[in-house]
């Protein structure tokens, strides 16, 4: 009965933002950014990074999904601040998107950066 109701959880926080990442796509990026490491690697930096209690407390939090065009998107509660993790000819390249442009994005984009 739990594992459903995480399930449904789950499911309901995607659905949610996946209509805020749609907006947001529809502009720039707030940033982009290049790495050499793997893909995979640097999302997963991402995703821990951001789950950092010491530097976000409450709001700690990072959930990794297939991009929507190929790739890794990680992102937070309600797709505050989230980045498309994609691969091309000259390394990975980070899209990062904030709703708000605020401490916590700038912060949220510094623990990005240490992953590069």
């Amino acid at each position: 009965m739990r594992i459903l109701m995480v399930a449904l959880a789950v499911t309901l926080l995607a659905g949610c933002a996946g209509s805020v990442m749609s907006d947001a796509r529809s502009k720039p990026p707030y940033k982009t950014l290049n790495s050499d490491k793997p893909e995979k690697d640097v999302a997963q930096c991402v995703q821990f990074s951001w789950q950092d209690e010491a530097v976000f407390g409450v709001d700690a939090s990072g959930y990794l999904q297939p991009g929507e065009k190929g790739g890794t998107t990680v992102y937070t509660r309600s797709a505050e601040s989230f980045v498309d993790v994609t691969t091309n000819a000259s390394g990975t390249v980070l899209s990062y998107y904030a709703q708000h442009d605020d401490f916590v994005a700038k912060r949220r984009l510094a623990a990005l950066a240490t992953c590069l």
